[in-house]
């Protein structure tokens, strides 16, 4: 639960009997369990918190159903993808393919659809040279394989800084250890690779991580700049990546966006200057718009004691939410008793549980630490039956849900105005195997 100033409140036995105004437990018995539920309003709202920016961009790899991406689109944010499959995605939920002609602000148009990745696979390529679709360049091959087929072309190139920072070194996205983006010390030979293409370079991008702090994030800024002034007055538009951290912990606090975007404008401004003409401000958010808003509804099926731990153990597992098995991650959980006479006293005794899920490994933990060592969490006390909700699991939750243990896909809703729409159904048996042969 948060505070007046965006911090978490420390951790202490939760119900929850509703998201966005509807039952909780309803939306289980109407779609079963897993289930997970969006809250639009909450979505809404975190896009509002950005309208200082020229272009908000959501990186769609956060969570990517359709019904999402057409509340981010309406509420006027564009989209980035990073596979075809996901261009795709981006165009079914009405997105153009290319930018609409220049307004009288004198900046560059935004580009609805940015294609960012460190290589073309061939369908990648081919989408992109199909729908006219500007791509972001994390590796100077892409710049020939480009040409080659779009000759002409406008793009924007993805710089690894030389450093990187991420709540998880599996997130850390600048430094050596990274595979992403172009090293910073070759930026001036793809400039020349870009020149010999005949592509032309208006756009720049970097991104060090997800969850990173605001003092990383502020490093950005000052390289970028540096890189701005090598590929000269062709650019544009610059990007300041993502990784704008959401509460997750007790005593953790969002990101002071006031702050980020001054610097980040402050940038803009010299950059502007120096090329004597305006430079667009993008900034290009996952995690902020959708995790606050998702929770994940899973019903519990056995309570057990293991020697002195006890053990709730739920229908998701890592097939459904692979955070806390990849990075250790942690997510506020709260309870929602099948009883819904049960006073609220009575559901809020306390007691200290591990909780996993139904998968054949020891690693099918929620409550673990970065390591896979077993941690526990107090939740109210607990029979076969409850639900449990598993908070702040709209980034990086369904998009990651594999069949692991031959497990359907569960189903998604929003919650909009007071009502639960189904937006995904739920897996079926045949699905499971639709495709297949003997």
């Amino acid at each position: 639960m948060a505070t007046s100033n965006g911090a978490v409140q420390p951790a202490t036995p939760t119900v929850r009997r509703s998201i966005g105004g509807v039952s909780v437990a309803d939306m289980a018995a109407r779609h079963g369990t897993p289930l997970y539920a969006y809250d639009a309003a909450t979505i809404r709202r975190r896009c509002h918190d950005l309208a200082a920016w020229d272009t908000v961009r959501f990186a769609q790899k956060a969570c990517s159903n359709l019904a999402v991406l057409d509340l981010v689109r309406r509420a006027g944010v564009l989209v980035d993808a990073v596979s075809a499959g996901e261009i795709h995605r981006a165009l079914a939920a009405g997105y153009a393919p290319r930018h609409a002609p220049p307004g009288g602000d004198g900046l560059a148009p935004a580009h609805p659809i940015v294609y960012t990745a460190d290589i073309f696979d061939r369908d990648s390529l081919d989408a992109v040279v199909r729908h006219g679709i500007h791509c972001n360049c994390g590796s100077a091959d892409m710049l020939e394989q480009l040409a080659a087929r779009s000759p002409g072309a406008e793009v924007t190139l993805r710089v690894n800084p030389g450093f990187g920072h991420g709540h998880s070194q599996k997130t850390n996205t600048g430094g050596e250890g990274s595979k992403h983006g172009i090293w910073h010390e070759e930026v001036p030979d793809a400039l020349r690779r870009a020149e010999w293409a005949g592509l032309a370079v208006t756009g720049l991008h970097m991104h060090i991580g997800s969850g990173t702090d605001l003092a990383h994030l502020a490093e950005v800024a000052g390289a970028l700049e540096r890189v701005a002034g090598e590929v000269g007055r062709s650019l544009t538009t610059i990007s300041a990546g993502g990784g704008l951290p959401v509460p997750y912990r007790p005593g953790e606090v969002h990101a002071d966006l006031g702050g980020y975007h001054r610097l980040w404008d402050a940038t803009r401004r010299r950059l502007e200057d120096r090329f004597g003409h305006r430079i667009r401000l993008e900034l290009e958010p996952g995690r902020y718009l959708t995790a606050e808003a998702g929770f994940l509804v899973t019903e519990i099926r056995a309570v057990k004691r293991q020697g002195s731990r006890t053990y709730l153990l739920v229908d998701a597992g890592f097939n459904t939410l692979a955070r806390p098995v990849m990075y250790g991650a942690y997510h506020p959980m709260s309870l929602c008793p099948a009883d819904p006479t049960l006073p609220e006293g009575q559901v809020a005794r306390g007691a200290e549980v591990a909780v996993g899920g139904p998968l054949c490994e020891s690693g099918d933990i929620f409550t673990q630490t970065d390591g896979g060592f077993v941690a526990t969490r107090v939740l109210p006390e607990a029979a076969v039956g409850d639900l449990l909700v598993i908070e702040v699991a709209g980034a990086y939750g369904f998009v990651m849900a594999s069949n692991y243990n031959s497990k359907p896909l569960p189903a998604e809703v929003l919650v909009d105005g007071g009502a639960a729409r189904l937006v995904r159904t739920r897996q079926t048996a045949d699905d499971l195997v639709r495709g297949e042969t003997v």
